[in-house]
């Protein structure tokens, strides 16, 4: 459902009629990308609880990784990862949309390395602190700045968590996972764009 968009937004050429679809997905050619994150019960199986187990979050968890563009519209969504303990960057890098080289990607301090693994997208990150220096005046009003523009995803997340499916526990099978998120991000995606 989402994903097929993927394969429409992509652009080897350069022509108007690309750009002007790329801005029909991606108005003011910005998205967001970040990874949500939801709880499982334990696998009874001791290997699959190793897998499943997040070391941050103290439990076993799957992660989806999500694109949205500037009106809150969910774009892409990734199938879940079963490796709860999986870093949100090392998920980008195998499994992230490919999209136009016109559209500027934001990202939150999760995602360092994407400037120096991906330099052929436009991408923008968060200044980071370094050990024992302050961040300057500019930097910290850039960082100030980052975080407005990517509050849209973080609404988004907010949105999809309303469901209560996506914000307990998942007690039911992981391979219907898919099917159950892929539904509320299409009610989410309905009840924003009838809002217009």
């Amino acid at each position: 459902m989402l994903n097929n968009t993927s394969e429409v937004i992509q652009s080897n050429q350069k022509t108007e009629n690309k750009k002007e679809e790329v801005e029909q997905y991606f108005p003011g050619f910005i998205a967001f990308v970040d990874v949500m994150e939801q709880y499982i019960s334990g696998p009874k199986n001791r290997l699959r609880r190793r897998i499943y187990y997040s070391g941050k979050r103290k439990k076993h968890t799957v992660k989806n990784l999500y694109t949205v563009n500037k009106d809150s519209i969910i774009i892409y969504k990734s199938k879940h990862k079963q490796i709860g303990k999986k870093h949100d960057y090392n998920i980008y890098k195998k499994d992230h949309p490919k999209l136009s080289k016109d559209v500027m990607n934001m990202f939150d301090l999760g995602f360092l390395g994407v400037q120096q693994d991906f330099p052929e997208h436009k991408s923008s990150l968060h200044i980071k602190k370094e050990k024992d220096c302050k961040l300057t005046v500019q930097q910290k009003d850039y960082n100030q700045n980052h975080a407005r523009k990517r509050i849209v995803i973080e609404h988004t997340i907010c949105r999809l968590k309303k469901y209560r499916i996506l914000s307990d526990v998942l007690r039911n099978r992981l391979r219907k996972y898919n099917r159950v998120s892929d539904i509320v991000s299409g009610l989410v995606n309905y009840r924003i764009l009838s809002s217009f």
